[in-house]
């Protein structure tokens, strides 16, 4: 459908600068997005309780100022009390603000399943808690998690400090740790794994879906932009 203007994409993202993720204008340049910051302390479900309730509060933010649909880009945010909870809250960001909402647990569920993975290999930033809570959740969602590597890390901000070959090196291991598996979820919206991804499907042969890019691919689809993503970042970035 032709459209008249292009629907600003809201963003509630855990760091508190409340700052675009750096995928969106490499994956969709041009597209306007708009993001408002949760302030979170800790990637622990500790620090997901201390933020979790303003999510609902965020979303009207971004409405105000003048999104046309919402996403929580922060996975573990919305897996870590299970499935029936990141329905809950995407339902609760719906019916506050009017607009279509959806969250980044959302978006890797869509991206596996468009790229006909069931058997997860898992490679994540997380600790061993958080770990379980999204074998868990993927295992509600009728997706079998096969192992999982991770990082252990806490700290939000050193997310975005993790470099490519670690984190290529963390989905071969998985992949490794899981060798029936079909694909890999490369699994926190902190992390940076645009270069990543193409380099893993490359060794490996098999697709990988990452939260921040699920996360955008997702929230465009949702908006209706009838645009492709920049070529070049993994079979998921291709798929329309």
């Amino acid at each position: 459908m032709q459209q008249t203007s292009t629907p600003v994409i809201g963003m509630i993202v855990p760091p508190a600068a409340g700052l675009v993720p750096a995928d969106g204008t490499r994956l969709y340049p041009g597209l306007p997005f708009i993001a408002s910051g949760l302030g979170l302390g800790s990637v622990t479900p500790e620090g997901y309780d201390a933020v979790i309730e303003s999510v609902v509060d965020h979303a009207r933010r971004l409405k105000e100022q003048g999104a046309a649909v919402v996403s929580l880009m922060g996975t573990s945010l919305s897996f870590y009390r299970g499935a029936a909870f990141n329905t809950a809250l995407t339902e609760a960001m719906r019916e506050s603000t009017g607009l279509p909402c959806t969250t980044m647990s959302t978006a890797v569920l869509k991206g596996l399943r468009a790229l006909g993975v069931r058997r997860v290999a898992l490679a994540t930033a997380y600790i061993d808690d958080v770990n379980e809570r999204l074998a868990a959740f993927l295992a509600e969602e009728g997706l079998a998690p096969a192992g999982c590597r991770s990082l252990g890390i806490t700290g939000v901000d050193a997310m975005a400090r993790v470099d490519t070959d670690t984190l290529v090196d963390l989905c071969v291991r998985a992949a490794e740790a899981a060798p029936d598996s079909d694909g890999i979820l490369l699994s926190c919206g902190g992390l940076l794994t645009l270069d990543a991804i193409p380099e893993v499907e490359r060794r490996l042969g098999m697709p990988v879906v990452s939260s921040s890019p699920a996360g955008f691919w997702d929230a465009v689809r949702l908006a209706g932009c009838e645009v492709q993503a920049a070529p070049g970042y993994g079979r998921l970035s291709g798929v329309h």
